[in-house]
């Protein structure tokens, strides 16, 4: 047998070239985990239920803020006769009374407060649409009623900041003093500036100053001049989008987001499709997700993931029910998440989407789903 002396050169060899071996295989282990796409399961608890005999209507927006709060926008005026039985003049049921349309909650569900309505200075919509809270905190409020032109913003604690765009008939995306029943809203701090999915009679993106309203820019599909569309009947298409129809945005223009890479993520949501512009309106590409579905479309809603290069984007899919999470780099669908009805986990008209920082999945639900539910990413 070889002496130990003889043995030690080869047995450090042994060694080094093992524990190389093992960082080398964790590292590719490291890298494989960071690209799995994530998967998620519901949170049947959550959120916690109401305060005040209160009931949710249709749940049109939902975002996340810099605590991980949850902040949820809903319809009171889409509530039946029997779900707001106890509000009526005598009640006709001991059950329920509309909550106020704006409701923060904790990661654990727990309502922490709530305001909206009517008040000074500003003009309600007549339909809640979207909402998203900015990294300062502000609260923006968009709506789809006949007569909403206008993007609102808040504080927290629902005092009013700022009115962009006002009420009244319809114009056109050539009017640049007021949106066209706007969708989604986003806002990038750091350029101080506000995007805007304009909207249900519009049809383009369209940016304001996050400070003072005025207005910077817009654009519609491929970066191009908008194209008024003639009106689908109920908003909706008995067959998926022809080729003539995908040279323009459809109606409605229903998301717009903004990654940290600068690239801005629209949803074409009648078309299918998502259009994705550098943050001057320049085209850079586009992805279909659905193509075959009618009706009112496939790509209702997105946001991106929170890891550093923001590698996922999780749609919502109101038509199909589904949740779906794409590769961002090339659309590819990777995962998806839901199916359609009504127990937990299930989703009906699936609306609008958040995550928060530790990739949890928040859904609004609108048509007669008038729910928010969580979904816990597993890994």
């Amino acid at each position: 047998m070889p002496s130990l002396s003889r043995r030690a050169p080869r047995l450090l060899l042994a060694l080094a070239t093992s524990a190389t071996l093992a960082l080398v295989s964790g590292c590719a282990t490291d890298a494989m985990t960071s690209a799995v796409a994530p998967s998620f399961k519901v949170d049947a608890q959550w959120p916690k239920p109401l305060p005040n005999n209160w009931i949710l209507g249709q749940v049109s927006g939902i975002a996340t803020d810099a605590a991980d709060h949850v902040w949820v926008l809903q319809r009171p005026g889409s509530l039946t006769e029997d779900e707001r039985g106890a509000a009526l003049s005598p009640p006709h049921s001991k059950c329920c009374v509309p909550a106020p349309s704006v409701l923060e909650f904790d990661a654990a569900g727990t309502l922490l407060r709530s305001w909206g309505g009517k008040g000074q200075g500003y003009d309600w919509p007549e339909n809640e649409h979207g909402l998203y809270v900015d990294a300062k905190g502000f609260v923006w409020i968009t709506g789809n009623g006949n007569n909403d032109g206008q993007v609102l913003k808040f504080t927290p604690d629902g005092r009013f900041v700022l009115q962009i765009g006002k009420v009244g008939p319809q114009t056109g995306s050539a009017d640049t003093t007021r949106l066209g029943r706007a969708a989604g809203v986003e806002v990038d701090v750091d350029a101080r500036e506000v995007y805007v999915a304009d909207g249900y009679h519009n049809n383009r993106v369209i940016v304001f100053d996050a400070d003072t309203g005025a207005y910077k820019r817009h654009w519609g599909a491929y970066g191009k001049p908008p194209i008024a569309v003639p009106a689908q009947p109920d908003g909706r298409r008995s067959a998926p989008p022809t080729t003539a129809q995908l040279t323009t945005f459809g109606s409605p223009v229903h998301c717009v987001r903004v990654a940290r890479d600068g690239l801005v993520y629209v949803c074409d949501r009648l078309n299918n499709r998502v259009q994705v512009f550098h943050k001057d309106g320049r085209y850079v590409k586009e992805f279909t997700v659905e193509p075959a579905t009618a009706g009112n479309g496939s790509v209702w809603d997105l946001v991106l993931s929170r890891d550093p290069q923001q590698r996922w984007l999780h749609m919502a899919d109101g038509r199909n029910n589904q949740i779906m999470t794409l590769r961002r780099d090339t659309g590819a669908v990777v995962g998806t998440t839901g199916r359609p009805g009504r127990y937990a986990g299930e989703l009906h008209w699936v609306h609008d989407l958040a995550v928060d920082s530790q990739g949890n999945l928040y859904a609004g639900e609108v048509d007669t789903g008038k729910r928010a539910q969580k979904f816990v990413r597993q890994r």
